[in-house]
């Protein structure tokens, strides 16, 4: 399939969130299903110079997508696809990884699965220069759609009753009506977080991402938006890492060949913090607010040392 998006192929993308949200009429707003019971590993860590290999290998090992994606499921998928720029950046999700993921979703029969964002640059361009619609499009499936969420009408608000500075926000409707949500996030550092990873991806859920970077504590809210938003499943993309002048780029990129797959955020971010330098600095968990932040709201464990953590390389 030929790379380039075409005008055509945008707007029917970008009109599909419409389509999306009327295949819901029939579904109620609800819960997220919780985790399986089972917790070992808590972690899986798989380094592959093959992208899908890490990825077919680092779901296996934690039980296979069946543990998460039932037959009928909608599946809402949370890549980063945010910026114009190639996936070499590393400042974008890897397309391999998205649809490696993609696949294993239609193998376990999911009905419909979403691939959204809300991306900070021109969405055509975003979906082109990614390269994940390309690479989505490939599979060939109709069950499959990348939606661009760039309408306040895609959204709507919600309270957060456990949060200590973010009272509400507004979240993308897709992902309150879905079965699934498998968040997706890249590795890379950033300038005004240190680090962006599987907490900071969830405000490309959001309308109002201003208000979290002008008017309050950012750290705070990113930790706030983490109780209310939970994944079933984070599959982090370390294949490649923005070590440096993240979140755009381009920068300093480096090559973990690493995929992480799990369910707690904070444990998910503090391994990830370990498989670089983050502008040029070593970091602990604890030297990134929002991820010691969410670890005070119990959104997740801060200490790998109480983890079960299988690693691999393949």
């Amino acid at each position: 399939m030929d790379n380039k998006l075409s005008r055509r192929e945008f707007l029917k993308s970008s009109a599909n969130i419409a389509l999306a949200m009327s295949a819901f009429s029939s579904v109620q707003l609800k819960e997220l299903r919780p985790e399986e019971s089972e917790k070992n590993p808590d972690l899986v860590v798989i380094k592959s110079k093959t992208a899908e290999k890490a990825v077919l290998t680092a779901m296996e090992a934690i039980g296979g997508i069946g543990k998460f994606v039932k037959s009928g499921d909608v599946v809402v998928i949370k890549p980063n696809m945010a910026f114009p720029n190639p996936p070499d950046w590393g400042s974008t999700t890897s397309p391999i990884v998205v649809a490696s993921v993609v696949k294993l979703c239609l193998s376990a029969g999911a009905k419909s699965i979403l691939v959204v964002d809300n991306p900070m640059d021109r969405p055509e361009q975003c979906l082109q220069r990614t390269g994940i619609a390309s690479e989505i499009g490939k599979i060939g499936s109709d069950k499959v759609r990348a939606i661009m969420a760039t309408e306040q009408r895609d959204y709507v608000e919600v309270k957060l009753d456990k949060a200590k500075i973010l009272e509400k926000t507004s979240v993308n409707k897709l992902l309150l009506r879905a079965n699934v949500f498998i968040n997706m996030p890249v590795a890379k550092s950033h300038s005004a977080t240190m680090v962006s990873f599987s907490m900071k991806n969830l405000m490309g859920l959001i309308w109002d991402r201003n208000y979290f970077h002008q008017s309050v504590d950012l750290h705070q809210c990113i930790a706030d938006l983490c109780t209310f938003i939970k994944p079933n499943l984070i599959v982090m993309d370390a294949t490649r890492a923005l070590a440096t002048k993240g979140p755009t780029g381009p920068g300093m990129t480096v090559n973990p060949e690493t995929i992480i797959v799990g369910t707690d955020q904070v444990a998910v971010d503090s391994y990830t913090l370990s498989l670089s330098s983050w502008n040029g600095r070593s970091l602990n968990p604890k030297d990134v607010r929002h991820i010691a932040l969410a670890n005070a709201l119990q959104v997740g464990e801060i200490n790998l040392d109480k983890l079960n953590i299988k690693k691999m390389e393949v």
